[in-house]
């Protein structure tokens, strides 16, 4: 199998998925092998507007949507790897299992966010993902999703 290692910044990721401010939680997405893996890059900062509510304290991403961050970066692969036109498409989230949060992820992280294929059939899509802070795993969930008509 050869590789194909693309890169999608910001500007490219709004074209691929319908998510905007504040819900587009994927700032580039990186090291593409299309229908196999991805890794998403989420720069957090203190202007996130959760980080009014959760803590104000005390600030932490919450965790959901870390897994939404996940599932994003999942979406830009699935998306990149039709290699057609999919604005008539949409990828939705089906279900997650075996999420687990283990270190709070506060302004100022790089969340790289390593997603998975798992099991493709059809339009059904199986992954894994993890998310790093450095080498320092913070959260990993397994998670599906479908691609329908938008």
């Amino acid at each position: 199998m050869s590789e194909n290692l693309d890169t999608m910044d910001i500007i490219r990721i709004m074209e691929m998925i319908p998510h905007r401010y504040p819900m587009l939680l994927v700032d580039r997405v990186k090291d593409i092998i299309p229908n196999v893996s991805a890794t998403g890059i989420k720069c957090v900062t203190m202007n996130e507007n959760f980080f009014q509510g959760h803590f104000p304290s005390k600030p932490v991403m919450p965790g959901v949507l870390i897994i939404e961050a996940l599932a994003q970066a999942a979406c830009v692969m699935v998306v990149h790897s039709l290699e057609k036109d999919v604005t008539d498409k949409l990828v939705y989230f089906m279900g997650i299992n075996e999420a687990k949060f283990r270190k709070p992820v506060t302004p100022g992280d790089v969340l790289e966010l390593k997603v998975k294929v798992e099991r493709a059939r059809g339009n059904f899509y199986k992954f894994s993902g993890k998310a790093f802070v450095g080498e320092t795993l913070m959260a990993e969930a397994n998670f599906s999703a479908m691609l329908a008509d938008n």
